[in-house]
């Protein structure tokens, strides 16, 4: 298996500029495409704007308790470090890379755009 290759954005350069919500979560605009961006600990996640099940605002969702993006519609969870359904429905959260450098935000997008599978 290749290992997936990814551009990196720079959002922010310094954590101070993001609006994030009052659930921790901000929404960025990368090549006209929306990503949710928070932070869980020292750790820094990025993950897609709209629910894979039935399209809710994941930015209006909030973090569980273990790390779990929750989305405000139906409640299903997912893993930040992974995308994967942790409630048992079954779906995939598209995720995306976060970097710190040197006080500045990066999310990778792959290599291929924004519709590629992670």
């Amino acid at each position: 298996m290749t290992e997936k290759k990814y551009q990196y954005h720079r959002i922010a350069e310094d954590s101070s500029e993001l609006n994030f919500n009052e659930q921790g979560i901000a929404v960025v605009e990368i090549k006209g495409k929306k990503i949710c961006v928070t932070r869980v600990g020292e750790e820094w996640f990025g993950f897609a704007y709209k629910c894979p099940h039935a399209s809710g605002i994941m930015s209006e969702g909030y973090i569980d308790a273990v790390g779990n993006v929750v989305c405000p519609v139906h409640r299903y969870k997912f893993s930040l470090k992974n995308g994967r359904n942790t409630s048992g429905e079954g779906y995939y959260l598209k995720i995306y890379p976060v970097e710190m450098r040197n006080e500045a935000i990066f999310v990778g997008i792959p290599d291929g755009g924004l519709f590629g599978w992670l």
